[in-house]
């Protein structure tokens, strides 16, 4: 008979756009003894939870609840909900990530309206402003955060325009929440979807949404009635058109976050306490706390990068706080350069995707692994293994320059 050897994963300095390396308080929250999903004490975490989401989403909509599995889950939850055959869904294009969007909304039923952008910008909210009035879609769904090329999209003009119109707006948020402001109310969004596993530093397998009433009474009017009941609040369902999913039924899944606590699913008890502590601790931390963190880490690693010689990617008005793409040098071979920083400096960073793939490097500095001594390694580390490879780096001023971002910073706050 086979023996295995105890699971023992090597310590990892993860450096990518997620996932990203899990703060050891969520890790020991983990670890917790198992509740039952209806147990008060539970329920009692349940509520907490849903708490600590709506000032995450900065939000006062009633619903604010993780959908359980990957971030995919959310999406395809908000989706899934929301759009029903032949529904009109205009999808802003700037990456990987909004073909994604449009692949889920295509197998809905939908008809995918894509608007498209240069990798490495992102669109002047005037434009998909007007791709709206031109092509009327009922619903926009689109990415905040473009972590296949490093850019974040401006919301607040696109969310009042659609508003005006009534139409839905769904944002992906999953690589920003926790690291950038996401102003749901204020940038008048109707649904928006999170991730644990990048800037709350939880491991992947929830996905935080938050939707307003709007969103509410599009999902009751599909909400499957069954031999003809009609519950309080579903007068107006459709039986024709009920969401598909069973999992994924959101109409299902906030009665199971409702006081009704109706069984949907079995809740994953030990997941739900590792996204309460990673919530407990970005509140702790605060929140515009938090972001300055980010900003100031971003900061320390690019002037870094630049001492070097290497080149950001993209344009440096929509950057995202939160990963740096650098162009890899001519003739360089990126992936044996990230080969060599794995095997011997144990430090992960990310290449990307599509048209990108081979360019750019992709370097995050996201939750818990956004920490001064990660800048600082990643950039020593850099700066020892590219020469090995041929790049013709400026050696010797990477770690001083970042030192000086981190002065600066400490003199001011001394100040």
């Amino acid at each position: 008979m086979k023996k295995y050897s105890d699971l023992s994963p090597s310590p990892r300095i993860i450096m990518t756009p997620g996932p990203v390396e899990v703060d050891p308080r969520v890790s020991r929250a983990l670890s917790y003894p198992i509740l039952g999903q209806f147990d008060p004490e539970f329920t009692a975490i349940m509520n907490e939870t849903m708490e600590m989401l709506r000032e995450l989403f900065r939000t006062s909509n009633r619903w604010a609840y993780p959908v359980d599995g990957t971030s995919r889950s959310g999406l395809e939850a908000v989706l899934t909900g929301l759009i029903e055959p032949g529904e009109r869904v205009l999808v802003p294009i700037f990456g990987r990530f909004g073909y994604l969007l449009a692949e889920i909304a295509e197998r809905c039923g939908a008809e995918v309206l894509a608007i498209e952008t240069e990798w490495g910008t992102v669109f002047e909210p005037a434009e998909v402003v007007a791709a709206i009035d031109r092509l009327q879609p009922g619903l926009v769904a689109i990415v905040h955060g473009e972590t296949s090329t490093g850019r974040m999209q401006p919301l607040a003009e696109i969310g009042r325009a659609c508003r005006e119109r009534d139409v839905l707006l769904v944002v992906d948020a999953v690589a920003t929440i926790g690291g950038a402001p996401v102003e749901t109310d204020a940038w008048m969004l109707d649904a928006v979807i999170g991730g644990t596993q990048k800037c709350l530093s939880v491991p992947s397998g929830m996905s935080p949404i938050t939707y307003n009433d709007r969103v509410e009474a599009r999902l009751l009017k599909r909400k499957r009635i069954e031999k003809g009941i009609r519950p309080e609040g579903y007068e107006d369902a459709d039986p024709t058109s009920f969401i598909r999913s069973n999992y994924l039924d959101l109409t299902q899944l906030q009665d199971y976050w409702s006081p009704l606590r109706l069984n949907h699913h079995t809740e994953a008890t030990a997941m739900l306490y590792g996204l309460r502590e990673g919530l407990r601790l970005a509140l702790e931390e605060g929140l515009d706390e938090r972001f300055a963190r980010h900003r100031l880490h971003e900061r320390a690693l690019t002037a870094g990068l630049e001492a070097m010689g290497l080149e950001r990617y993209g344009d440096d008005a929509s950057k995202m706080p939160i990963v740096t793409c650098i162009r890899i040098p001519d003739g360089i071979d990126g992936e044996a350069v990230r080969g060599q920083l794995l095997a011997d400096f144990g430090i992960e960073i990310a290449s990307s995707f599509g048209p990108l793939k081979g360019r750019i490097w992709r370097i995050g500095s996201m939750g818990y692994s956004c920490r001064k001594s990660n800048i600082l390694l990643v950039l020593a580390a850099l700066e020892a293994v590219l020469p090995l490879h041929g790049a013709l780096i400026r050696t010797g001023n990477a770690i001083r320059a970042a030192l000086g971002i981190y002065a600066e910073e400490a003199t001011r706050r001394q100040a």
